[in-house]
C-alpha cells in the first residue's frame, strides 16, 4: 500500500536556482512541516480525564495513523479494542482540511496510568538527550525479546532501499522527507508512508496496519530511508517486528537495544553492500 501524495504535503516557493554560469528564478516544491497535537481521553465513562500527550512536527496527512503509531510505541495501546474513537478537534486553520489536534479516546476497559507515563517519558536523540535510562525504560515496559525464527536471502534485503525509493513520490518531488515501509517477507506485500520526520513515518505505517487490523507485525521487516536510531528500534520491538533495515548508520544505543532484544538490525544498506549489527542468524550468509 503506497502513501498517496496530498495537496497539503507540499508548498511551492519562488527560489533562485544557481548553476555554474547561470542563476534563474524557478518555482520549487518543498515538503510541508507543521505541528499536530495528540490528546488522550481515558478513564471510566463516569469520570473521563483528558491529557495532551505530545506535539510533533509532521507532514500533514495520515494524522490518525501517526497518533495510533505513537500510542503503540509508548505502550499505551496494543489492540484495536483499546480505542473507543479517534477524531480531529478544535479550530481548522485557513488552508487546512482538518484541525491540527487529534483526540484519541481510550476504551474505559483500557488500563492507563498517567503517572507511569510521565515517569517513564524520555527525550530521544533527535531532540537532544538519550542514554542508558532509555534502555531501562524499555525494560520497564515488559518488552519481550524477539523469538521468531526465519532466514532471508541477503539479496532480497539488498533490494529494499530501491523498492522503498520506488514508493516515495513526495521524496521524488521534494527530496525533503523520510520514508518507512513494512514488508511481509512471505507475501511481499509492502506498506509505505512518508513524512518530514523519520519517527513519524514509522508511526504512520505502523498505525496504518493497526487500523487495518493487520496486527501484530511479526513476519514483517521494517525498512527506513534514514539512519537507525534508538527510538526506531524501540518502535519495531513494540510491534514485534523481528528485522529492521536502514539505509543509514545505526546509533550505539540502537545496536545495544537490538542485541539485547534479539532484533536483526541491518544498516548502511546501499543496495550493493550492508552491515549486520545483530541477529545475523535470520540472514542466509552461507
Amino acid at each position: 500500500m503506497d502513501s498517496p501524495t496530498d495537496d497539503r504535503s507540499t508548498e511551492r516557493f519562488k527560489i533562485q536556482r544557481y548553476r555554474p554560469g547561470s542563476c534563474k528564478d524557478e518555482i520549487d516544491p518543498v515538503i510541508v512541516e507543521s505541528p499536530v497535537e495528540i490528546r488522550l481521553v481515558f478513564g471510566p465513562l463516569e469520570k473521563r480525564r483528558g491529557k495532551s500527550l505530545a506535539i510533533t512536527m509532521r507532514t500533514p496527512g495520515y494524522d490518525f495513523e501517526l497518533a495510533i503509531g505513537f500510542l503503540i510505541s509508548e505502550n499505551i495501546v496494543s489492540k484495536p479494542d483499546d480505542i473507543l474513537s479517534i477524531s480531529h478537534v478544535g479550530t481548522i486553520a485557513e488552508s487546512e482540511v482538518h484541525s491540527n489536534i487529534v483526540r484519541v479516546e481510550l476504551s474505559p476497559k483500557t488500563a492507563f496510568h498517567i503517572e507511569k507515563l510521565q515517569r517513564h517519558f524520555y527525550v530521544t536523540s533527535s531532540c537532544g538527550i538519550c542514554g542508558k535510562a532509555s534502555l531501562d525504560s524499555i525494560r520497564a515496559q515488559g518488552v519481550q525479546p524477539i523469538t521468531e525464527d526465519f532466514e532471508l536471502d541477503p539479496n532480497w534485503i539488498l533490494k529494499l532501499p530501491q523498492r522503498l525509493r520506488n514508493h516515495q513520490p513526495l521524496f521524488q518531488l521534494t527530496g525533503g522527507n523520510h520514508a518507512a515501509a513494512i514488508i511481509d517477507f512471505s507475501s511481499e506485500e509492502m506498506w509505505v508512508q512518508e513524512d518530514v520526520g523519520r519517527h513519524n513515518a514509522v508511526d504512520k505505517v505502523v498505525g496504518s496496519h493497526f487500523l487495518a487490523n493487520n496486527f501484530p507485525l511479526s513476519g514483517n521487516v521494517l525498512a527506513v530511508s534514514g539512519r537507525a536510531s534508538f527510538e526506531l528500534v524501540q518502535k519495531a520491538l513494540m510491534v514485534k517486528i523481528p528485522m529492521m533495515v536502514s539505509v543509514g548508520a545505526p546509533s550505539s544505543l540502537a545496536i545495544e537495544l537490538a542485541r539485547e532484544f534479539h532484533l536483526t538490525l541491518v544498516g548502511f544498506n546501499s543496495g550493493q553492500r550492508m552491515n549486520i549489527y545483530s541477529g545475523e542468524h535470520r540472514i542466509r550468509l552461507a
